[in-house]
């Protein structure tokens, strides 16, 4: 596995209580993609369900330890080999919890390799940042010519059922896409103290309580998007085609239920209307 750089002070005192590693590579076998490596550790596990199109094989990333507390450190490798599919998923939402005064953030990287002609589907579900979590993370998307890449990451501040806010909390939160060795998107969230005060500018969030980025990155990109627009009218959203072959949407919501309905309509667009994994479907 490859190492990533994460800011954090190597002198002090920490306690680290999770720590995993997942790897998966698809290849190509005849008309179809299967498994072609899988390597974990720790408490990141991948299961494979029986997927809903023999077309796509299904991935399900499963973090055992039961969520991600300060000190904790994930790092997850995906590839996929020339013209492959595959859906990665997420069984559940993630959670983020309150760190210890003397704990780093937590370190969360996923790096994601497209070879020529490979298709992916990004698809975990929210992740749940507790108040006083401390985080750090960072996704990394290679593409390749002719690959596709369609994903979504979704956050939600606090436990709106338990009528949590975020008074304290560190978040680090970076996403970049790149297309032949060229860097086309970089989407840097920085948040920290007093997260639901920042959160309520109008500039800043407007008082949303989630919020998601949507990314295709396609050649058909362009011709999606005045659909993508017309599935998020209505929600507080905006849809940019930022290249010809990349469209992100940004999408704000009060709670977990209006972003998830949000991300489901745009995402019934840009994957033709096929049903979603099961995981989603509940």
């Amino acid at each position: 596995m490859s190492a990533a750089a994460f800011p954090y002070d190597e002198t002090r005192p920490r306690s680290q209580r999770a720590d995993g590693a997942l790897r998966i590579a698809f290849r190509r076998r005849e008309e179809r993609s299967v498994l072609a490596e899988l390597y974990q550790r720790g408490c990141l596990k991948a299961r494979f369900p029986r997927p809903e199109s023999a077309a796509w094989p299904e991935a399900l990333l499963l973090n055992v330890s039961g969520g991600v507390a300060g000190g904790d450190h994930l790092e997850t490798e995906i590839a996929l080999g020339e013209n492959t599919r595959a859906i990665l998923a997420s069984p559940a939402a993630e959670r983020f919890y309150r760190a210890l005064a003397r704990d780093d953030p937590a370190r969360v990287s996923t790096a994601i390799t497209l070879a020529p002609g490979a298709h992916v589907e990004w698809l975990p579900q929210e992740s749940i940042l507790f108040n006083a979590c401390a985080l750090t993370r960072q996704t990394d998307v290679t593409l390749a010519a002719g690959a596709v890449f369609l994903g979504v990451e979704m956050l939600v501040f606090g436990r709106a059922a338990m009528g949590e806010r975020l008074h304290a909390g560190d978040l680090r939160d970076r996403f970049r896409l790149f297309r032949n060795g060229r860097l086309q998107l970089q989407e840097m969230t920085r948040l920290n103290g007093d997260i639901a005060a920042r959160l309520a500018g109008r500039a800043t969030g407007a008082g949303a309580g989630a919020t998601a980025l949507l990314v295709y990155a396609a050649a058909a990109a362009g011709a999606r998007r005045e659909a993508l627009r017309d599935a998020l009218a209505g929600v507080e959203a905006g849809v940019s085609l930022v290249l010809p072959d990349l469209l992100i949407a940004r999408i704000l919501a009060p709670d977990t239920r209006g972003l998830r309905r949000a991300v489901m309509a745009g995402l019934h667009v840009l994957r033709d209307r096929r049903r979603m994994p099961r995981v989603w479907q509940g």
